[in-house]
């Protein structure tokens, strides 16, 4: 993308802000290679990547995440480390290979990261997942090499047997210097009674003079001349074993930093990647940092059929930045073009803030096609192939340009190189000339631009250019606010009207005599002061309209939201009261039937009494059936309509469903006009479609099975109401298998009562089958029949 007067427009101020979270050479090289782009395909992916950011930058600061933050450090000369293993026989040291190795674990830990949540950041993990596995080879380094670049004892069984036999030796110095400081001790030849060292060697400090008495070598003198550095000769084929032994550990330290530099080097394509991709992640996450701390979204890019430039509370990050330090807080701006309105014509008081709406606007732009969010609300921006900025004063003594000439010069390489897709800011257009002849040629200038198609924002104080602003169809007024009452600007765009310059009550306000402003204003023509009243008048209607209107949206929210809440006390208090009455109905219908029985079960058990009971029985049942039913009906009467969704469009063969008055569930198996047969459990039965109270989802049963598995249970299809087996004249072993497999078919049935038909006989096959039944697992309790159901000759078993 081509920027004139970029600049003007501080996008490398903002790349500054961005470099605070960056903490290697590698992140901020990427950032300094960052750039705003026309390719839109390029623009979206580093958007949707840096959206990604935020997003795990989000999760991974809520609670209970398992979103790891990723951890980013390595020196700034990491990158030569890394160009080191290109070259063969190139060893790395210690420190190096070190912070290299620290380096590849972060990079493993990016890797797993990401990669585990490819389907929450499948950018992210695109990225990460080509990193190698390097963890072969930090396994390899891992505790031969300390933080300091030192080699660890144990980093070869030679190195460690080195350095045990290098302290023995030491020891034995000591302790042969030490026999010959007590040897001298008392015969004026030590300076002072201790040991150093001099060129790699163990000395003792010998008054100058004195050596004669002192069979050894000279290793040097001190400063003053009065000491001289003496090795005994007892001690020099110790000492001499001593550097034998420390150039055998220097060898052999050289010899573990090649062969651990060999084993980085076969990785050595897999590591420059990895560092690249890291330095891109810090870079990345960066961008999502200051995301959260200034906080921004990502914008949308408009499709080029339907351009938008759309901000809203948009924020100009530098000032934002600069105001947080002094406890202050930016004023937002907020603004819409499109298609049919390109142009914005912004006026008003002097420092009320025009050009800082249009450095936001440009400079937001520039943040979207770098791939940067930006700090707003809302923002929708076109793709465009350049931003072209005339913005301050650009006079030059050296080439000899004034103010007006640098305006001009300015504007007409904007005119040359200006296409549809470009977008244009122009400051203060028209300006360094006389008004008359500057208005003129700054709607000549705004106009051409405006042709183009192009996006353009411009400010002015010009009458002509407000005028051309309210009659030109495609150009949209806007004025910064100004408080009439404390002469403060109030920073504020407002869209829909020009602004008045308020050039007299701002010079006031920054100290000018008031003789001079009264001499002013009396020095105005009747014309502008006309002009600048009913720019006030409007701007005062303007803001008592928007006013109203902000009053009105808010009284609707709240009438809306008292509504809801109406509605929702409503639907609470009228569902508890239904259940209430569904409750106690269900109460009064199982009180009543169970006292009916009662009282019927009293009768003396005659023939006649016992039809009359059974008669009373089929009346109770009935009865109860009938009252529940009417129950029912009033309470879906007082149920919403959606609640009241007829069970009968899903009624089909082969489904499960809840017939009144019986617990279990039944299946459809036929349909019949309007006769409906069902099978629950051991019963076969025709019912209608209003006896059906409910169809029950078979789905969510199988949900639970694994894939292509469903499960369909079916009883033997026995038509009887009370299932009963008869085992009269059978021998007690085949009865008792008989019942046994007869029980099992009625607990698969889901039956909850039998009939035992055993008869009289001398009680053997009662007796048996008594015994069965007492350890059977699918008998609740059993008893003898009723009269009129066998009496003795018959055990009745009720099931679990």
């Amino acid at each position: 993308m081509r920027i004139t007067s970029g600049e003007t427009l501080e996008f490398n101020g903002l790349k500054e802000i961005i470099g605070r979270y960056l903490s290697t050479a590698l992140g901020r090289r990427e950032l300094a290679k960052a750039r705003p782009l026309s390719e839109r395909q390029r623009i979206q992916g580093f958007l949707d990547e840096t959206a990604e950011a935020m997003e795990y930058l989000r999760n991974a600061d809520a609670p209970g995440d398992a979103s790891p933050r990723l951890r980013f450090s390595a020196p700034d000369d990491i990158e030569r480390s890394v160009q080191k293993l290109r070259i063969e026989g190139a060893a790395l040291d210690g420190k190096e290979l070190y912070d290299l190795s620290l380096l590849l674990d972060r990079c493993g830990e990016a890797r797993l990261a990401l990669h585990s949540q490819s389907s929450r950041y499948p950018i992210l993990a695109r990225r990460a997942t080509p990193i190698a596995d390097f963890r072969p080879l930090i396994r390899d380094l891992s505790g031969k090499i300390l933080p300091n670049g030192s080699l660890a004892d144990d980093a070869s069984v030679a190195l460690n047997r080195l350095r045990r036999d290098q302290e023995k030796q030491q020891k034995l110095i000591q302790q042969s210097l030490e026999r010959f400081m007590r040897k001298h001790r008392d015969d004026g030849t030590l300076q002072e009674e201790f040991v150093t060292i001099r060129n790699e060697r163990f000395v003792l400090p010998v008054v100058a003079g004195q050596q004669r008495k002192v069979d050894g070598v000279i290793h040097g003198a001190s400063n003053s001349g009065q000491t001289l550095f003496v090795e005994p000769l007892e001690t020099i084929e110790l000492n001499n074993e001593l550097v034998r032994l420390r150039d055998e550990e220097f060898a052999e330290i050289h010899r573990i930093l090649a062969e651990l530099t060999g084993k980085l080097r076969a990785y050595a394509k897999d590591i420059r990647y990895a560092v690249e991709t890291m330095a891109v992640f810090e870079y990345i996450f960066a961008k999502a940092e200051f995301a959260a701390e200034f906080d921004c979204i990502i914008p949308r890019l408009s499709p080029d059929e339907r351009r938008t430039l759309h901000l809203k509370n948009a924020r100009h990050p530098l000032l934002e930045d600069l105001l947080r330090k002094q406890s202050k807080w930016v004023t937002p701006v907020s603004l819409t073009l499109d298609e049919s309105n390109r142009t914005l014509l912004i006026s008003g008081p002097n420092t009320g803030g025009k050009t800082v709406s249009m450095k936001t606007v440009g400079l937001l732009c520039l943040m979207a096609h770098a791939g940067f969010p930006v700090p707003c609300s809302e923002a929708e921006v076109p793709v465009v192939d350049q931003v072209l900025a005339d913005i301050g004063d650009h006079q030059s003594i050296q080439e000899s340009l004034s103010s007006f000439s640098a305006h001009i010069a300015s504007v007409k390489a904007m005119l040359e190189s200006v296409t549809r897709d470009s977008l244009v800011l122009l400051d203060e257009l028209g300006r360094a000339t006389d008004p008359e002849e500057g208005g003129a040629l700054g709607v000549a200038m705004l106009d051409t631009f405006r042709s183009t198609g192009a996006f353009t924002l411009a400010s002015t104080h010009l009458l002509a250019l407000k005028v051309y602003g309210s009659k030109t169809p495609g150009v949209v007024n806007g004025s910064m606010g100004f408080d009439e009452v404390t002469l403060q600007p109030t920073y504020v765009l407002r869209l829909g009207a020009p602004g008045k310059s308020a050039g007299l009550d701002i010079a006031s306000r920054l100290g000018l005599p008031p003789m001079v402003i009264e001499q002013a204003r009396g020095l105005l023509s009747t014309n502008e002061r006309d002009i600048a009243r009913f720019l006030s008048e409007l701007h005062a209607k303007i803001d008592a309209v928007n006013k109203q209107e902000l009053e009105l949206a808010a009284e609707r929210k709240k009438v809306e939201e008292r509504a809801q809440q109406l509605e929702r006390d409503y639907v609470k208090k009228r569902d508890t009261k239904l259940q209430e009455l569904e409750d106690k109905s269900r109460q009064l219908a199982e009180q009543f039937e169970r006292e009916a029985k009662q009282t019927i079960e009293q009768i003396t058990q005659s023939a006649e009494q016992r039809k009359a009971s059974e008669l009373a029985l089929r009346k109770v049942a009935k009865t109860r059936r009938e009252f529940l039913e009417v129950v029912d009906d009033a309470v879906v009467s007082e149920k919403p309509q959606a609640a009241q969704e007829s069970p009968r469009l899903r009624i089909e063969e082969g489904a499960r469903v809840k017939l009144k008055g019986i617990r279990q569930p039944a299946r459809i198996r036929k349909i019949t006009g309007e006769r409906i047969e069902v099978e629950a459990g051991l019963m076969k039965m025709q019912v209608s479609f209003s006896d059906i109270e409910e169809v029950l989802d078979q789905k969510a049963a199988n949900a639970l099975l694994p894939k292509n598995v469903s499960f369909h249970q079916e009883g033997p299809a026995w038509d009887v109401v009370y299932s009963e087996i008869n085992v009269v004249g059978r021998k007690a072993d085949d009865a008792i298998d008989e019942v046994d497999k007869f029980l099992d078919k009625a607990a698969l049935a889901q039956v909850d009562r039998v009939r035992i038909v055993h008869g009289f006989g001398m009680g053997v096959l009662k007796k048996a089958i008594g015994q069965l039944l007492a350890k059977n697992p699918h008998v609740s309790k059993y008893y003898p029949a009723s009269q009129h159901e066998g009496g003795g000759g018959a055990t009745v078993v009720e099931l679990k």
